[in-house]
Formats: C-alpha cells, structure tokens, sequence
C-alpha cells in the first residue's frame, strides 16, 4: 500500500466521522422544527427564535456532510455523454473537472476564514454569533479539497492505467 492509498483511508475516515458528527444535528432540527409546527398551529405560539436555529443547524449538518457527499460521489452529475467516450478522455475530463472544483473549493476555503475572522456580528433574535458559521464554510472547503485531491490522484492513476 502506497503513501496515496493511506493518505486517501486517512481522508476518508476523518470526512465519514465529521459526516457523521453532522447528522447528530439532524434529529434535534427535526424535533425542533416539528416542534414549532405544532406550537404555531395548535397553540397559535410559535417557539421563538426556532426559525434562527433551525438555520445554523442545517448550515451544520449540510457543511459538516459536504466533504463525505464529495466522497461518496452522491452530487449531481451528467454522465448521458462521457460515458460514450473513452476511458482516456474521460479520464481527462476528470483531472480537468478536479483541478476546476479544486480551485473553487481553495477560494471558498480562504473567503470563508477571511470573512469568518472578519466576522463580529450575531443574530437578529437570539444574538448567536455568526463567526463559528463562517469558520465552518471554510473547513467543509478544506476537507472538500482533500476529497478532490483525492479525485484527482485516483484521475491520474487511471489515465496511467493504474487504478
């Protein structure tokens, strides 16, 4: 086993824990939500500041599955037409893919620790800093650039023919 191939398990198992620290969030924003649904139609008093909380909770657990959605190749993509091409042109297709992805995710990643250690305001009603939800933009990018450096390794090998 080669340095790649344990760096890559090393990635993975870090992206499929953090994932899963994310889907703990999952349970309460449902409880909450339903919650509130219930406070609001039956009791005509809806729970305050719900509506605020059921935002940072989902921005957790969607930015906290972002890396391990990337890894388990579970976002959208259109295969209606590589799929005809060969497998070297598909596999340049990929490496062009990452590097573009890549790219995008480095500058998400550093806008995201920029504005989030620029940050200093909090929330309408509950006055929950905004800071920690800007950070966490900037770790799902970093992680998500490992799962595309990871993408684009497994690219190369199999433009290799190796993988």
């Amino acid at each position: 086993m080669g340095w790649f191939d344990r760096w890559r398990e090393g990635v993975q198992k870090i992206n499929r824990g953090i994932s899963g620290v994310g889907s703990v969030f999952l349970i309460p924003l449902m409880l909450l939500t339903t919650a509130d649904v219930v406070s609001r139609d039956l009791f005509n008093n809806p729970i305050p500041g719900a509506v605020e909380i059921s935002e940072y909770v989902l921005s957790i657990f969607i930015l906290l599955g972002l890396a391990y959605a990337q890894q388990a190749k579970s976002h959208v993509g259109v295969s209606l037409f590589t799929s005809k091409l060969s497998t070297k042109t598909q596999s340049i297709l990929l490496i062009l893919t990452a590097l573009i992805c890549l790219f995008i995710c480095v500058i998400l990643t550093w806008q995201g620790l920029v504005v989030g250690l620029e940050e200093r305001t909090v929330s309408d009603w509950l006055r929950v800093p905004q800071y920690p939800f800007r950070l966490l933009v900037a770790v799902a990018g970093f992680l998500t650039c490992f799962e595309l450096l990871i993408d684009l390794g497994n690219a190369v090998q199999k433009l290799n023919g190796r993988a």
